[in-house]
């Protein structure tokens, strides 16, 4: 069965359908062996948990973490995950995972792990809880290439594998897939527009490197992302990079006590950014965090970008 979906939000939850075969799955650098369908599998942060949902596995998860201490879930997502506690308002401890019966845990590095943290592949192992990382986020332990949409359809690809819904894995890919080209056809791809990507910060700005996925939804929307040679995920650079790359369009990530629109009035209020294009044209569009982080409303984020370049003074 075909599950319908939304790039705006999620419209069925179906139940998983567990096989006896083994699978196994490559996880960032770590080949992963996976016995049996996960029966009580927690999910790290709003985008992860949103791609566990679109593949219909809330009945295999006990639960989720790492989203009411820094975003907010909008109607679609509470629908999705009322029937599951939140085991921990930011990134879980060990004991938090354990406590809660976990088998299972989608996360990624900085996405719930951190490198020589409490909570990673290794130090769950001893306790049964198997552990899927989020592709993009694998930068941080290993050489891998730039953002692509490539990242989050392997992600739904092998969480499809690992719960053994690799028919529903894939309609969905197919699906995304037809509608990036649908609505980005007859772009201009000749003479890119350029972005930069404000997350958050005013004394340094915070912002998307090569390795974010911003990056490869700025590009798929006919732009590029002017911190594209920033050889990092997300991380912080500083505002005299950001005036000498003269942005065209300031892409801001909505999410935390800070507003988009505040944001965009400390950029615009600034006489150091007056200069900057996308200032002197108000050229501002509003990615929300689940949008602009790997998941299924990356789609949509594409059709947003791509009417905020077009639409653009240059």
């Amino acid at each position: 069965m075909k599950p319908a979906l939304l790039t705006t939000g999620l419209l069925v939850l179906l139940p998983a359908v567990a096989m006896a075969d083994p699978v196994t799955v490559k996880s960032c650098d770590r080949e992963v062996v996976f016995e049996d369908v996960p029966k009580a599998a927690i999910s790290n942060d709003v985008n992860l948990t949103e791609m566990m949902l679109v593949l219909g596995l809330r009945d295999q998860m006990v639960g989720y973490t790492g989203i009411s201490g820094w975003k907010t879930l909008d109607e679609a997502m509470r629908e999705g995950v009322e029937a599951l506690p939140e085991l921990s308002a930011k990134y879980p401890t060990r004991e938090v995972l354990v406590g809660a019966g976990a088998d299972f845990f989608f996360a990624g590095w900085n996405y719930g792990m951190k490198v020589g943290g409490e909570v990673t592949p290794e130090t769950l192992d001893p306790f049964g809880i198997q552990v899927y990382e989020l592709t993009e986020s694998c930068t941080h332990i290993m050489d891998k290439p730039k953002a692509s949409l490539d990242d989050m359809y392997n992600d739904i690809a092998n969480l499809g594998a690992i719960f053994r819904v690799d028919d529903r894995a894939s309609a969905l890919i197919d699906g995304w897939k037809s509608e990036v080209v649908e609505m980005t056809a007859g772009i201009d791809k000749e003479n890119p527009i350029r972005a930069f990507v404000y997350d958050s910060g005013e004394d340094t700005p915070f912002t998307a490197g090569r390795y974010a996925m911003p990056t490869a939804l700025i590009e798929a929307a006919g732009g590029v992302n002017v911190m594209d040679g920033f050889e990092k995920s997300w991380a912080t650079v500083g505002w005299e990079e950001v005036i000498a790359a003269a942005p065209e369009v300031i892409v801001i990530v909505n999410y935390g006590e800070v507003t988009a629109e505040q944001k965009r009035e400390f950029m615009m209020s600034n006489p150091a950014f007056a200069d900057i294009p996308a200032v002197a044209n108000d050229n501002f569009v509003t990615l929300e965090y689940v949008e602009a982080t790997p998941g299924p409303r990356n789609i949509a984020a594409i059709g947003k970008l791509a009417s905020a370049f077009a639409a653009a003074d240059r």
